[in-house]
C-alpha cells in the first residue's frame, strides 16, 4: 500500500469512527478532513485547527482581527435624496447591529464569524426564517456542521447542537460568507496553506519545552576534585536532580566547585527561531508583531505605530470587512432592499479610544460643514440638542481672491442700519 493509498484509507477510518460517534464529518470535503486528521504533519508536528491557536501568535492575531471587527458599529444604511442616513427600521439593523438570536449578541456573533474565516477560510450561519422573512443569524461550528446530498442530488447540510441533537438545514437556509478565495467560491484552508509555518511554531514550541522540562538548557557546571567511577557519577547526578526537582538547594561534597558556561550556539538558535515564529505568524496573518506584544525589532511608541495603525485598519482588517458587507447585502436583503439599503461599518469606532484624535476628526468634520453639533453628539451616544446644533455651521474666515477688498456682508448690513437710523457714514467737518 502506498503512502498516499494508506493516508486515504486512514481519513476514512478516522471519518467512521467520528460519525460512529455522533460527530460529522464529510470524507469528500478535503480540507475538513485535513483539519480532522491533521494533514499537512510539518516538522514531525500534527497541525490543525486546534493545535494552532496552542502557539500564543496565532492566538493573538485571530483575537486581535476577531475582537476588533466585532467592536465595530455594523449598520443598515438608507439611500436618500439628501445622501445616507442609518435604516434602524430595517429588521436586518437590529440583527446584525444589536442581536442575531435569542442566545447571542451581536459581538460574539462576529467574533465567532471572523475566527472561523481567519482559520478555516469560510463561515456558516443559519438563516433563521419565519413566513419567508429573515428574522435571526445562528452560527454554525464548523466541527459539528456536515455537507450531505438529498436523493435527489441536492445539498443539505446535517449539524449537530450542543446536547447532541442532529438536525437537516437546507441549503438555501446556509449563509456562507468566505475568507480569501482562489477560485472565487470558497475560500481557502489556512491549515493546507500553512502547515509548514504553523508546523515548524509548534516543533520549536515543543522542542524548548521539552528542553527546559528536562533541563538541557543548563548554564552552570560542577566541577569535582576526584575521578568518579560510574555509581558515583549516576548517583550524584540523581541526587542533583532530586534536589532541583523539590527546589532544595543542592549539597556539594568533596571540593566540588559550580560555575557558568552560558548558553550554547544551538540553544541560542533555538530561543532565536521561536521569536522568528512569531514573525512569520503575523506575517500569515498580516499583523504587525508589535500588535501582539512582539516588540523585539520595533518601538511601542511614536508616530510609526500611528502610521501601522493605519496600515492595519487599511490593509488588515479593511478585506475582512468589504467581504462581510457585500456578503450580507448579496445574501440577505431581497433585490428590492438592494437598490435602496445595504450594510456597512463605521471604522470611526477605532478612535474611542483616542479622545484627543476623535477630538480633532470631529472638529475638522463640524468646521468644514460634513458634520452638525447635532450629528457628533449622536456619534457620542449623547442626546440630540436640536435648534442651531442640527444646522451645518462654516468657518467663514476665507474668501475668494477676487473677493478681496470688497464690503462684506456685515459691512453692508451695518451702513444699511446707520442709514435707516439717520447716522452719517463719515463724520462732518468744520
Amino acid at each position: 500500500m502506498t503512502k498516499q493509498s494508506n493516508q486515504r484509507f486512514v481519513a476514512r477510518l478516522s471519518a467512521a469512527v467520528r460519525l460512529m460517534a455522533g460527530v460529522p464529518v464529510s470524507i469528500s470535503d478535503a480540507q475538513g478532513m485535513a483539519a480532522l486528521i491533521g494533514v499537512g504533519d510539518a516538522a514531525g508536528v500534527p497541525v490543525n485547527h486546534r493545535t494552532m491557536l496552542q502557539l500564543s501568535a496565532v492566538w493573538s492575531c485571530v483575537r486581535l482581527i476577531s475582537e476588533t471587527i466585532a467592536t465595530l458599529p455594523l449598520s443598515v444604511y438608507e439611500r436618500t435624496s439628501n445622501g445616507r442616513r442609518v435604516a434602524p427600521q430595517h429588521p436586518l439593523h437590529w440583527i446584525i447591529h444589536e442581536q442575531p438570536n435569542a442566545d447571542s449578541t451581536a459581538s460574539v456573533f462576529w467574533e465567532s464569524v471572523v475566527a472561523a474565516m481567519l482559520l478555516r477560510g469560510k463561515a456558516r450561519a443559519e438563516m433563521l426564517m419565519v413566513g419567508g422573512r429573515l428574522v435571526g443569524l445562528e452560527f454554525l461550528y464548523p466541527p459539528r456542521l456536515h455537507e450531505g446530498r438529498t436523493a435527489n442530488g441536492g445539498r443539505e447540510w446535517r449539524y449537530t447542537d450542543e446536547n447532541g441533537r442532529r438536525r437537516v438545514i437546507p441549503d438555501s437556509r446556509i449563509w456562507k460568507v468566505p475568507g480569501f478565495s482562489l477560485d472565487g467560491q470558497d475560500g481557502v484552508s489556512v491549515v493546507q496553506y500553512g502547515a509548514s509555518v504553523f508546523g515548524n511554531a509548534l516543533a520549536a514550541d515543543a522542542a524548548a519545552n521539552n528542553a527546559f522540562r528536562t533541563g538541557r538548557i543548563q548554564t552552570l557546571y560542577y566541577k569535582i576534585a576526584n575521578f568518579l567511577t560510574p555509581k558515583q557519577r549516576a548517583d550524584f547526578k540523581a541526587n542533583l536532580a532530586e534536589s532541583v526537582r523539590k527546589g532544595e538547594v543542592p549539597l556539594l561534597e568533596g571540593g566540588t566547585e559550580i560555575g557558568n558556561v552560558g548558553m550554547n550556539a544551538e540553544e541560542v538558535q533555538l530561543l532565536e527561531s521561536r521569536g522568528f515564529s512569531v514573525e512569520e505568524i503575523c506575517r500569515w496573518f498580516r499583523v504587525p508583531p508589535w500588535m501582539v506584544g512582539h516588540t523585539e525589532k520595533s518601538s511601542s511608541w511614536g508616530t510609526g505605530i500611528e502610521q501601522q495603525m493605519i496600515g492595519f485598519l487599511t490593509f488588515t482588517l479593511g478585506p475582512w470587512l468589504k467581504r462581510i458587507e457585500q456578503s450580507i447585502r448579496k445574501d440577505l436583503m431581497s433585490p428590492a432592499d438592494r437598490v435602496r439599503y445595504y450594510a456597512r461599518y463605521s471604522v470611526e469606532g477605532l478612535l474611542r479610544a483616542d479622545s484627543t484624535a476623535r477630538g480633532a476628526f470631529y472638529a475638522v468634520m463640524v468646521n468644514n460643514g460634513i458634520l452638525t453639533r447635532d450629528e457628533v453628539r449622536v456619534l457620542e451616544d449623547r442626546e440630540p440638542m436640536g435648534g442651531n446644533a442640527a444646522v451645518l455651521t462654516v468657518q467663514s474666515a476665507m474668501t475668494t481672491l477676487d473677493g478681496l477688498g470688497q464690503s462684506t456682508d456685515s459691512q453692508q448690513t451695518r451702513a444699511a442700519l446707520r442709514a435707516f437710523l439717520g447716522f452719517d457714514d463719515e463724520p462732518q467737518k468744520g
